[in-house]
């Protein structure tokens, strides 16, 4: 199943460590990898901390940098949803 999965952030050092991560992660698997900047945007999404990760629309984290193998699990379980 492709997924779209959405970094969101404002570009902090926090921000760019989530989407290096995910996309070490989604390296073997067939999706497409955003990087959302527009707080305008990110705000569409209600979150209340960045960053944060969103996969086919569902925001699936929320404020903290997932480390390799966290990123890959969520990719995993999504993916089977």
């Amino acid at each position: 199943m492709k997924m779209e999965i959405k970094v969101l952030g404002t570009g902090c050092p926090n921000c760019t460590a989530l989407y290096k991560t995910v996309e070490r992660a989604i390296s073997e698997l067939e999706s497409t990898l955003l990087k959302e900047q527009d707080i305008l945007k990110i705000m569409e999404y209600k979150v209340m901390g960045l960053p944060a990760l969103v996969v086919n629309e569902k925001v699936v984290s929320v404020g903290k940098v997932l480390n390799l193998n966290e990123a890959k699990q969520i990719l995993i379980q999504q993916g089977e949803e």
